[in-house]
């Protein structure tokens, strides 16, 4: 019970507090746990307003900016997402919540098992998982109505930007010259088209694979 207060308070505080207050984000950020897709020995840390290693490098990413990252995408619930670097799982089980299916790329084949087996676990059975770099994206599957990505990079993969529908839209984190990094969002206007908007500064893992940043 103490976790879902924790959940709750976290929802309350770090999210509606700050502006995010999608009914449908609110009730899957309360509803899914976060503590469930750490280490044991992080349970307790799940619910502060900061990111946590979930290992190979990597990083589960604090709950406002997941829920910012939400709130831009969007969803209707008729989408097909496509994730780079699901990580933990533990956002991959809040867009399975909030689209129709999502197809979720892991470059860690540990972390990629580890996440599948949780899903699982929450009944998230409209997940498909691929273990790949995921800077190649899933071209069998495209076109997809949305993609996220969650590393930083210089500039977006090309093979992301082809595979995104046209009025579809991306989510991902840009490093600029002076290593800052920026959400962004950039959506597919027609065939040749895109437009690129910062949102706000953030702090992401680098994106590694053929067309990251490394």
């Amino acid at each position: 019970m103490r976790y879902a207060a924790w959940r709750k308070k976290m929802v309350e505080e770090q999210v509606v507090a700050r502006g995010i207050t999608d009914p449908r984000i609110v009730a899957a950020m309360i509803e899914v746990p976060r503590h469930f897709f750490l280490d044991s020995a992080l349970a307790e840390q799940a619910y502060g307003d900061h990111s946590l290693p979930i290992g190979e490098g990597q990083t589960m990413t604090q709950p406002y900016v997941v829920a910012f990252l939400l709130d831009q995408l969007r969803l209707s619930g008729r989408e097909r997402v496509l994730e780079i670097g699901m990580g933990s799982g533990y956002l991959t089980a809040l867009l399975s919540r909030l689209a129709e299916r999502v197809y979720a790329v892991e470059k860690y084949r540990s972390l990629a098992i580890l996440a599948r087996q949780r899903l699982e676990r929450q009944d998230c059975h409209n997940v498909v998982v691929k273990i790949f770099d995921g800077t190649y994206g899933w071209s069998d599957e495209a076109p997809f109505d949305a993609i996220v990505v969650s590393a930083a990079a210089r500039v977006p993969p090309k093979p992301l930007l082809e595979q995104l529908r046209p009025g579809g839209v991306m989510m991902l984190p840009l490093e600029e010259e002076d290593r800052q990094q920026y959400l962004c969002r950039i959506t597919r206007e027609d065939e040749k088209k895109f437009r690129r908007e910062k949102l706000i500064p953030c702090k992401f893992v680098k994106l590694v694979g053929r067309y990251g940043s490394q």
